[in-house]
């Protein structure tokens, strides 16, 4: 019997000459919260891409649940799969209410037909929808502001919004790309407690996949850590297991002073250390194309919440 959850096997994605993963493994099982963390450009942003069907991988293949999984961003709501963006990208012109409801759409009974004719299973629907939205933003502690509009609410209630919007999917799995970003400690430690009771909910539990560069949030929720850097994983274990591991110091730090016996750059060439001049190209050429895709990906995400994509496709082979 196969196992239950989201896998990765040997994902390979380059733009143009630049190998932005390669040969990356990982499992996202059920009842279980996964991180991926790594320094900038490592790939963590294309690698969600590649999830959500935005970046299309050279190499590899994903299954969900044993079966081959080809990923399209309008289709990912049907087959359970929900995402934050690091960008929020609520729609200015709804209220809170209404911008969670929309997360809500795959779960409308009722079609095109009876909305545009107004036919009473139509409004049956949205009152449905309405009640469910409202009990998200309650869950989350902000149904105060239900009836506001997101732009007038402190950042970390939009973020909130945003995570709401996901969540009223009722997703088997959620993608929160770093959902801490511009979060106070406070914040930061109601958002911890959340994570960790996702999985673990008696309604609606989901599986997390995590990107973060808040180490804190991430060591405290996360039950394995998945490391890249350059594209490889270099790294994968448990928060304790990646914490000593030195290949992660390595990676976040530099390697270590080995002494004075090792020659540094001659000041006097002009060629600096020509290895970190490398490092830090491939790193910046690889975020503006991941920062591209990503983009892109706020846009169609949150275009598909908003549109209702007609007879309902899985996305799944057997």
């Amino acid at each position: 019997m196969p196992e239950e959850g989201l896998a990765l096997h040997h994902i390979g994605v380059r733009f143009g000459g630049l190998t932005a993963l390669d040969d990356v493994s990982l499992r996202v099982p059920a009842g279980r919260v996964v991180g991926v963390i790594g320094p900038n450009g490592a790939g963590k942003t294309t690698l969600f891409n590649v999830v959500c069907g935005i970046v299309a991988p050279v190499a590899g293949s994903l299954t969900l649940d044993g079966r081959a999984l080809r990923p399209r961003p309008h289709r990912l709501a049907g087959i359970g799969i929900a995402r934050t963006l690091q960008g929020i990208g609520l729609f200015a012109g709804l209220t809170v209410l209404e911008n969670v409801m929309a997360g809500a759409g795959r779960l409308a009974r009722s079609g095109f037909g009876a909305a545009l004719f107004g036919l009473p299973r139509s409004d049956r629907d949205e009152r449905r929808l309405r009640t469910w939205a409202y009990e998200v933003l309650d869950g989350l502690g902000i149904a105060g502001h239900a009836h506001a509009a997101p732009g007038t609410l402190p950042f970390a209630v939009q973020k909130r919004v945003g995570l709401a919007r996901a969540l009223a999917a009722r997703p088997r799995l959620l993608l929160l790309d770093e959902p801490a970003g511009g979060l106070a400690a406070d914040d930061v430690d109601e958002l911890a407690a959340l994570i960790r009771q996702l999985p673990r909910q008696a309604t609606d539990p989901c599986a997390v996949l995590l990107v973060e560069h808040h180490m804190d949030l991430v060591m405290s929720v996360c039950d394995e850590i998945v490391v890249l850097d350059f594209g490889r994983v270099i790294a994968t274990g448990s928060p304790a297991e990646i914490r000593d591991d030195p290949a992660v110091a390595d990676a976040y730090l530099g390697a270590a002073d080995t002494g004075a016996d090792t020659p540094g750059p001659d000041p006097d060439s002009g060629t600096g250390d020509v290895g970190s001049h490398t490092a830090t190209a491939h790193s910046d050429a690889v975020d503006a194309r991941s920062d591209a895709a990503a983009s892109h990906s706020d846009a169609v995400v949150a275009h598909s919440d908003a549109v209702e994509a007609g007879p309902r496709v899985d996305g799944v082979t057997s």
